[in-house]
């Protein structure tokens, strides 16, 4: 059985301790691809999402700071095969490797989230979060 190591923060991490997160993580049913906009390349996959941002494990480390144009695709749990999808601008915070030294975890913050965005990041977590 997998079982991810919790992040720890070094005194070195650039967010302050009051900067930290406030609004519960969510993990979801799925790992949801996340795409960069700009070039088509999958990122990665949604860990655990926030209406404030999210952290993804993928195959490489993203420099951070970094602003993207990101997309979520959603699965087509209604059947019409209408692909439906959320577009955002996030910035990384911070990458590492995860406890599986192959994969790279990275936290990223929505930057300035259009309203309509936000909402549906918060459709998202109702319909595929685990409820706890």
């Amino acid at each position: 059985m997998y079982v991810k190591k919790p992040f720890e923060h070094s005194p070195q991490d650039n967010a302050a301790a009051d900067d930290r997160r406030a609004i519960k993580r969510r993990h979801l049913i799925y790992y949801l691809r996340v795409w960069d906009s700009d070039s088509n390349a999958l990122l990665g996959h949604v860990v655990d999402i926030t209406t404030e941002g999210m952290m993804l494990v993928g195959e490489h480390s993203i420099p951070d700071g970094r602003s993207f144009d990101l997309e979520i695709r959603l699965p087509d749990r209604s059947g019409s095969g209408q692909l439906k999808s959320i577009h955002f601008k996030a910035v990384t915070r911070w990458s590492h490797n995860d406890v599986n030294r192959s994969f790279y975890d990275t936290g990223f913050y929505f930057e300035e989230p259009p309203g309509e965005s936000i909402e549906r990041v918060r459709a998202l977590i109702a319909e595929y979060a685990f409820h706890d």
